[in-house]
């Protein structure tokens, strides 16, 4: 079949060039990501790399076995026997790499210590390598500079043969004019006068273009963050004496009545419109996020301060950053911790007023097993039975083991992280 077919099948063209433009996407895409500060958007980059890596991965599995069945085209009639030879070479040298480096890749996710998982642009799921996740420190360790090494060393091989092979093509091309392009362009003749060689040439350039040019969109901010359910409340407050009835001689009897005094210290239920966010600097970029679970108990009145009471849980692992992937590493050890530190608390039972409509609440922080005193500052406003509140503080997230090993640094993650609310609530 090989002796007798003039060129590759069509889905071995198709395959071919396919990998051709993933392969050099790819190599820009890993000098960028492996240049660039750590950050939002070399994350993006590198779960790029990833994606494209494993899809690599699948076409040259699939290419591979095409050809187990599918042989191909003999070489020139009258080739020298070293180019037969160095060409058989640099297509197994291929496979190597095309296989090769994808694997090494996956032995680095799967050893990483972040525990990153992988979302094929996104959306698929795709599992570690089995068995290395659940290694030991020591062992993992091992296996990720395996990874590592082995990538590195396959990068350097790919720059060998994809000049070995560019070249080897220009020559059949224009030196030998042999039509060997032919095999994988159908129809081209031989000469510099073919389109289709300077079709493919265009086409090179393109996808050096898009590599350097091309940015994964950012990722939406976390959707706003709102209250799991009505807060519970403590029992009732005695209810506030009402005002009392105006007479008919009263000269403000047409006036609005103003809402009640609260003397007492009144419970509170916090509507699901709340939001409770995040905002940390990655690189120098703003990474926005936010709580989709969390309860506040409220027992709160402007003219009792001394008695005012306050406490909020918040659900770690309900963290959103607008990057699935980025979410999903916020729970391990390395940040939340959630396994041994479900949740985090802020309780206050001491509060100021600062001004009109102004307050500070003093209270504490219980975060991933660190208690820490905290001041949150906010305004409030009551109208009636309902209250609108908006505060925000800076926590020093070194201070509570949020960013362990390589994350422990400032230099990447800002050490500051600004905590902001926007709640209404309403009296029961």
């Amino acid at each position: 079949m090989a002796a007798s077919r003039t060129r590759y099948t069509i889905v071995a063209i198709v395959i071919h060039w396919l990998i051709a433009a993933a392969i050099i996407f790819q190599i820009i895409l890993g000098w960028r990501a492996g240049d660039g500060p750590k950050g939002p958007t070399t994350f993006a980059l590198f779960q790029l790399h990833k994606s494209i890596g494993i899809t690599i991965l699948l076409l040259s599995l699939a290419r591979l076995g095409w050809r187990l069945f599918n042989p191909p085209p003999a070489a020139p009639e009258g080739q020298p026997k070293w180019e037969k030879t160095a060409s058989h070479l640099v297509h197994i040298g291929f496979y190597v790499i095309m296989i090769g480096l994808p694997l090494t890749g996956w032995i680095l996710v799967s050893a990483s210590k972040t525990n990153i998982p992988t979302l094929l642009f996104g959306t698929i799921p795709w599992p570690h390598l089995p068995l290395i996740p659940e290694l030991a420190p020591a062992a993992k360790h091992v296996w990720h500079e395996i990874g590592e090494i082995g990538h590195e060393v396959l990068v350097k091989v790919t720059y060998l043969l994809l000049l070995l092979h560019l070249g080897a093509v220009a020559k059949h091309q224009v030196l030998d004019k042999d039509g060997v392009f032919g095999n994988m362009a159908p129809g081209a003749r031989a000469g510099l006068k073919e389109p289709r060689a300077w079709l493919a040439a265009a086409g090179l350039v393109a996808v050096i273009a898009a590599g350097y040019l091309y940015t994964p969109a950012a990722k939406p901010k976390a959707a706003p963050a709102v209250a799991e359910a009505p807060a519970p409340v403590p029992a009732a407050a005695p209810a506030a004496p009402a005002a009392p009835e105006a007479k008919p001689s009263d000269p403000t009897a047409a006036a609005p009545v103003e809402a009640p005094v609260l003397k007492d210290p009144v419970a509170w239920t916090v509507t699901k419109s709340s939001t409770l966010g995040f905002t940390a600097t990655w690189s120098g970029e703003a990474l926005e996020g936010s709580f989709t679970r969390w309860t506040a108990d409220i027992l709160f009145s402007p003219e009792a301060l001394d008695r005012s009471k306050l406490t909020v849980s918040i659900d770690m692992a309900s963290a959103r950053t607008g990057d699935d992937q980025r979410d999903a590493s916020l729970p391990g050890d390395d940040f939340f911790a959630t396994a041994a530190h479900p949740k985090a608390t802020f309780t206050a039972s001491t509060f100021r007023k600062t001004g009109e409509g102004k307050y500070i609440a003093d209270g504490t922080l219980d975060l991933r097993g660190v208690r820490k005193p905290l001041s949150l500052p906010f305004s409030l406003k009551i109208d009636g039975d309902t209250a609108t509140a908006r505060g925000v503080t800076t926590l020093d997230r070194t201070v509570f083991g949020v960013g362990q090993g390589e994350w422990a640094s400032t230099d990447q993650i800002a050490a500051k992280v600004k905590v902001s609310f926007a709640l209404t609530a309403r009296t029961k």
